[in-house]
């Protein structure tokens, strides 16, 4: 296994050479956080069947020593139950649930609608041999042309921005979403976000989201792994007037973050509540 401790890892890269899909970038931090060497095999959205043999015709893939293993979350638990010597991506079933969880929120609040806000800049920032495929691929998807579902996003960024507050709450109080190192929770939430790094030819967050310090302590892991010359600036992100602040400027207390150390922490709520009018 792993001969020369050395994995083939099958990339999925835009024209300027800095991976962009969200699964592929979760996958090479997965191989990172095991302590592989990875051997890349670069390329595009088109030609995948061919580079792989036709053993896969979607990416990520890897290979272990002659054995092909293929999807994101199947790489993670292959790597855990290969290499449980090695540090663990899933180190409990707990962090399996909730990662998933979390997964299931992040894509419908923030990954599809900046898909949508960057899909005629991806296509634009491709290989000149893959546009007539992503073009056709995601107008299908969107059931309309990549310029008009971009139109507009100005308006939209900045509530794409507010909408993820929940991620902010976090990561005020931890280091990680893995807590006090990071674990595949972390890699399957920043994919995405180095994926609107490898299009955005506008800012998504802005230029003091308290994001920004997780995000960039995840890109300086493992040598840099998230510092390609490719990748664009993800900060300075501009709000019409009038439209939403992106982001909480004063922290929410509300739910698990309000907590209960006696009548003196509730007595100014419980006054409001409970004195007419």
């Amino acid at each position: 296994m792993a001969a020369n401790n050395t994995i083939t890892f099958y990339d999925l890269t835009m024209a300027h050479g800095a991976t962009t899909s969200p699964f592929v970038w979760a996958t090479k931090y997965a191989l990172a956080h095991k302590g592989f060497t990875i051997d890349t095999v670069p390329g595009g959205f088109t030609g995948i069947m061919e580079r792989t043999g036709g053993m896969t015709e979607r990416l990520p893939a890897i290979v272990d020593d002659g054995k092909w293993v293929l999807d994101s979350w199947g790489i993670v638990e292959y790597l855990d139950a290969t290499y449980p010597d090695r540090p663990m991506l899933i180190p409990h079933e707990s962090v399996a649930a909730l990662t998933k969880a979390l997964d299931a929120w992040w894509w419908p609040t923030a990954v599809g609608p900046w898909m949508r806000c960057f899909c005629a800049d991806y296509r634009d920032l491709c290989f000149e041999h893959d546009k007539e495929y992503v073009t056709t691929s995601r107008e299908k998807m969107l059931g309309m042309k990549l310029e008009d579902m971009q139109a507009g996003r100005e308006e939209r960024l900045p509530q794409i921005s507010a909408a993820i507050e929940p991620l902010r709450m976090a990561l005020r109080e931890h280091q990680w979403l893995g807590g006090s190192e990071p674990n595949y929770a972390d890699y399957r939430i920043l994919g995405p976000i180095l994926f609107l790094a490898s299009v955005g030819k506008v800012p998504a967050l802005a230029e003091d989201d308290p994001l920004r310090d997780w995000i960039e302590r995840c890109r300086d892991l493992y040598g840099g792994l998230g510092r390609h010359p490719g990748l664009m600036n993800l900060y300075g992100l501009h709000v019409p007037e009038g439209g939403p602040e992106p982001y909480m400027r004063e922290s929410w207390r509300g739910g698990i973050y309000k907590r209960n150390t006696g009548p003196a922490s509730t007595r100014a709520e419980t006054e409001h509540i409970t004195t007419k009018d």
